[in-house]
């Protein structure tokens, strides 16, 4: 009896944590081409109006890119004409004189951060703020050049951390931690 208890109990926990997980259906817009990394994205960033992928992205003429990562991240690379806003001591002040209605594009490695400080420059008061689905790794993943803290093209990644690196193929460029 008990050891159906104990079956029944487990069974419960199993679904209570599986239904945690933020699996989500993703348009294949946003996906990166790189299964490994299109699964963790699905159950870690949303896939909804305020995504945009790195194609869509770089045909916004006019948005400002602001990297939602520490300084040390965007020194190894960054997108090209990028502004570094910071996550953990975002610099908004340095936003100021931006028309709000122009888009803007936030991104960090894989978009968490980046979904988080684009949902602030929205409460802020910016109406076209996307998160770049994917990030960093989009972008790279997608062909799209990186450059260096001197703004020179570079195929240096700064990947978080040796385990957030192992979600991107070794071809992405030098992977740095």
């Amino acid at each position: 009896m008990l050891r159906n208890l104990f079956r029944g109990l487990s069974l419960l926990f199993v679904l209570l944590l599986a239904s945690c997980v933020r699996a989500q259906t993703v348009p294949p817009r946003l996906e990166t081409g790189y299964p490994e990394l299109d699964k963790k994205l699905s159950q870690l960033i949303s896939a909804d109006e305020h995504a945009i992928s790195a194609t869509e992205a770089r045909k916004l003429s006019t948005a400002i890119f602001l990297d939602a990562r520490e300084k040390e991240e965007y020194t190894v690379s960054h997108l090209p004409s990028a502004i570094h806003l910071g996550y953990n001591s975002p610099d908004y002040d340095q936003l100021e004189e931006i028309d709000k209605s122009r888009p803007v594009v936030v991104y960090c490695t894989v978009g968490y951060r980046s979904e988080r400080a684009a949902k602030k420059l929205r409460q802020l008061g910016f109406s076209q703020v996307y998160n770049l689905y994917g990030s960093i790794y989009a972008w790279k993943l997608a062909g799209l050049p990186l450059n260096d803290a001197a703004g020179k093209p570079t195929e240096k990644v700064h990947t978080y951390s040796r385990k957030w690196g192992s979600f991107v193929p070794d071809s992405i460029g030098e992977k740095v931690w």
